[in-house]
C-alpha cells in the first residue's frame, strides 16, 4: 500500500517543475522565473509558485538546470593551505559537554587567516548576487592536484588565490576552466589577475613615517618570500628610503609567515638582541600585531619607543591598544571583483587577459603617533 501525506504525494517521491506548475495554475517556465527572479513576476503569482513549492517539497534540480544551461551555476574558490598538514586525525571529542581548562597568554593558538575570511565573504556575495553557488577547496597535500582537477570538472570557473597551484597545473586546467588569479603577479599566463596597489600603497605608508616623523632607522618584516603581495610590499619600503637618500636593504630584516604567532616570535628576536629600530613596517596586519603582543609585554612602548605598522586593514587593527597604523585594503572588493572578471570572461572568453588593480587606503593611527585626541 502506498501512503499519500496529505500533500497529495506519494512518500519517498520526488515533486518535480511540473507538478509545481500545475498546482500553481502556471507555466513552468513561470515556476523558473519566480524562483530565480522573482522581481519578474507579479508578487500574486509568485505567492502561489512560493506556496506549492513549500507544499509539494520541491527542491529544484541544480543538475537539470546546468545541463539545460550548458553551465553549473557554481563558481570554485581555492585557497592554499596554511597549516602545511596532509595527515589528518579523525574528529576527537570530550565525551564531558564541558570542560574547563587555563589558557595562558600566548598558549597554543588555532591557524587563521582573517584576510582569506573576507576575500571568501567577497566571493560569496558577488556570487549570491548572480545567483551562483561557491564551492571552496583547498589545495593540500599530494592529493592538490586531483582534487582541482574533480573541483574544475564541476565549476563554471575558478577564483584562485595567486601562489596556491604551481603554474603549470593551473596552465592546463586554465585550457577548459576559465581562471581568475587574485593576488598574484601574471608571469606570462592567460589568465584574469585581480590584485591591489600594494607596492604604491606601502611607498606612502613608509613616506609618511620618514618625512612626517622624521624616522631614519626603519626595518621591514616580511612574510613567505615566494608570495607576490610581499615582494610588492617589500619594493614600496625600499622604493620610499631610496627616494629619500637612505640606503634600502636587500632582503627584510625579518621574515615570518603572516601569522600572528609566527609575529610574536619575530619580536621576541627583537626585544633579545636589544637593538630596536625606530620603526618596524610589517608585511601585514596579523604578524604586526603579533609583534605588538610581545613588545607591550616587554615594556616596549608603542610608538614612544618604536613605532609599528602592518598591511590589510582587518578589523582587529582598529581595534589594538595603540590602534594599528595600516594600509587597508579592499578585501572584500578583491572577491567581488573577482567574481565578476569571471563572469565577464564567460560571457566573452575570446577576449585577451585583464588586470584589474584595486586602490588602497593609508590609515594613520596610534601606533605611528597619530590619531591621538
Amino acid at each position: 500500500m502506498v501512503v499519500v501525506p496529505p500533500t497529495g504525494v506519494p512518500e519517498r517521491s520526488r515533486a518535480t517543475v511540473y507538478d509545481v506548475a500545475e498546482r500553481a495554475g502556471v507555466s513552468i517556465a513561470t515556476v523558473s522565473r519566480v524562483l530565480r527572479r522573482p522581481e519578474a513576476v507579479s508578487r500574486a503569482t509568485t505567492q502561489r509558485v512560493l506556496d506549492a513549492v513549500r507544499e509539494l517539497g520541491y527542491v529544484p534540480s541544480g543538475s537539470a538546470r546546468g545541463l539545460a544551461a550548458r553551465r553549473s551555476g557554481a563558481v570554485g574558490l581555492v585557497f592554499p593551505d596554511f597549516d602545511d598538514v596532509e595527515e589528518i586525525d579523525p574528529v576527537c571529542l570530550s565525551d564531558e559537554p564541558v570542560t574547563v581548562r587555563p589558557d595562558p597568554p600566548g598558549g597554543a593558538e588555532p591557524v587563521t587567516n582573517l584576510y582569506m575570511g573576507e576575500v571568501m565573504r567577497g566571493v560569496e556575495i558577488e556570487a549570491w548576487r548572480h545567483s551562483l553557488s561557491v564551492t571552496v577547496a583547498v589545495a593540500r597535500g599530494a592529493r592538490k592536484e586531483a582534487v582541482l582537477d574533480d573541483l574544475a570538472g564541476r565549476v563554471d570557473g575558478l577564483v584562485v588565490l595567486g601562489g596556491t597551484v604551481p603554474a603549470d597545473v593551473l596552465a592546463r586546467i586554465g585550457r577548459s576552466t576559465p581562471v581568475v588569479v587574485v593576488a598574484g603577479h601574471r608571469d606570462g599566463d592567460d589568465h584574469d589577475h585581480v590584485g591591489t596597489a600594494n607596492g604604491p600603497g606601502m611607498r606612502v605608508l613608509t613616506e609618511h613615517l620618514l618625512h612626517a616623523h622624521g624616522l631614519r632607522d626603519l626595518a621591514f618584516a616580511g612574510g613567505a618570500a615566494d608570495v607576490s603581495d610581499d615582494r610588492d610590499r617589500f619594493d614600496g619600503f625600499r622604493a620610499a628610503l631610496r627616494a629619500a637618500g637612505l640606503p634600502a636593504p636587500e632582503a627584510p630584516l625579518l621574515r615570518g609567515d603572516f601569522t600572528q604567532a609566527r609575529g610574536r616570535d619575530l619580536a621576541r628576536r627583537l626585544v633579545d638582541a636589544g637593538d630596536l629600530p625606530e620603526a618596524l613596517v610589517c608585511a601585514n596586519d596579523q604578524t604586526a600585531l603579533g609583534v605588538l603582543d610581545v613588545l607591550l609585554g616587554a615594556g616596549v612602548r608603542v610608538p614612544q619607543d618604536l613605532v609599528l605598522t602592518g598591511f590589510d586593514g582587518i578589523d582587529a587593527a582598529g581595534r589594538s591598544r595603540p590602534r594599528l597604523t595600516t594600509v587597508h585594503q579592499p578585501m572584500v572588493e578583491l572577491g567581488r571583483v573577482a567574481v565578476d572578471a569571471l563572469l565577464q570572461r564567460l560571457a566573452g572568453p575570446g577576449a585577451p587577459p585583464t588586470t584589474r588593480v584595486l586602490p588602497v587606503q593609508v590609515l594613520l593611527r596610534e601606533s605611528c603617533g597619530c590619531g591621538r585626541a
